[in-house]
């Protein structure tokens, strides 16, 4: 199995004929108007409509329109249908219009339409607590696998140097800053941060995803004993660090504004789908989308 970055025909072609299927699958909390913001990265740059702002590789756009107080006025998005739009064509249906900050019309560039290598969500919610995620990288662990294999020198090393030094970058998938075996790694903790959540917090609505180089753990739980401030997500922070030895990120877990891959979505840079799963022995050979030619 290798990996590679998806071309344009296949993103493209992802998001026209696959990702529809999972729309039903989405969970309850992700519709057009509840998350505060949709987000898109892409691989290029592409310019704007004011010519003095630099062309953008990754956009925020919100979900409503606000007033000076900050309350909804109009939705940006009348279904999720106008986001799935959106992401098909982020230029043509950029819901900042005609915007001087807007997206370029690919019509009037040399450029082509941008394509979406990644599509994010707002953990942030209109409608219920902010949602709580677990990040879990497999870039940091092959790093600290690979200060484990190699003793002499590190603090001198720089990450290439010290994965390759590791043989990491030579481990399939070759040329990533991780192995396989990481990304198993990464799955396995998922599901014991899970457990974490079930055990000691007894949370009853948790959900592990494959996000294409990790994983992200979500406690859902919407009862008012479950709404993490940022003191008590600190709190988590230290104890699945500290306590528990988990190679989290914590800036994800207490940073308000952060984004996560949305379920479902193309992970454009491994050519896997993010979906939500059951087992710590998930294949990820099995998250690779039908559009992909191997």
């Amino acid at each position: 199995m290798t990996w590679r970055e998806a071309t344009r025909e296949e993103i493209y072609a992802y998001y026209a004929k696959e990702f529809p299927r999972y729309l039903a699958d989405l969970p309850e909390f992700i519709t057009a108007t509840g998350p505060k913001q949709y987000a898109v990265a892409f691989r290029e740059p592409h310019p704007v409509r004011k010519d003095e702002v630099p062309a953008k590789d990754f956009i925020r756009r919100d979900t409503w329109q606000t007033d000076a107080s900050g309350d909804r006025t109009t939705p940006e998005f009348d279904d999720f249908e106008d986001v799935v739009e959106f992401i098909r064509h982020p230029a043509r249906n950029d819901p900042l219009g005609r915007s001087e900050f807007a997206l370029a019309d690919p019509e009037v560039l040399e450029k082509p339409d941008p394509r979406p290598d990644a599509v994010y969500y707002a953990l942030d919610h209109w409608e219920r607590p902010w949602v709580l995620l677990v990040d879990i990288d497999a870039k940091e662990i092959a790093r600290d696998r690979a200060e484990e294999l190699v003793s002499a020198d590190v603090d001198n090393r720089d990450d290439d140097a010290l994965l390759d030094a590791a043989g990491i970058l030579d481990a399939a998938p070759e040329g990533y800053p991780y192995a396989f075996e990481d990304i198993d790694r990464a799955i396995e903790y998922g599901f014991e941060v899970r457990d974490i959540f079930e055990d000691d917090f007894d949370a009853e609505e948790t959900m592990v995803v494959y996000s294409g180089q990790g994983v992200h753990v979500y406690l859902l739980d919407s009862d008012p004993a479950h709404r993490y401030d940022e003191q008590s997500r600190e709190v988590l922070n230290d104890l699945l660090l500290e306590t528990y030895d988990i190679p989290i990120d914590p800036v994800v877990t207490a940073d308000r504004r952060r984004v996560a891959r949305l379920p479902y979505s193309l992970h454009a840079d491994v050519c896997s789908i993010v979906q939500p799963i059951e087992s710590p022995t998930f294949d990820v050979r099995s998250a690779t989308p039908e559009v992909i030619d191997e």
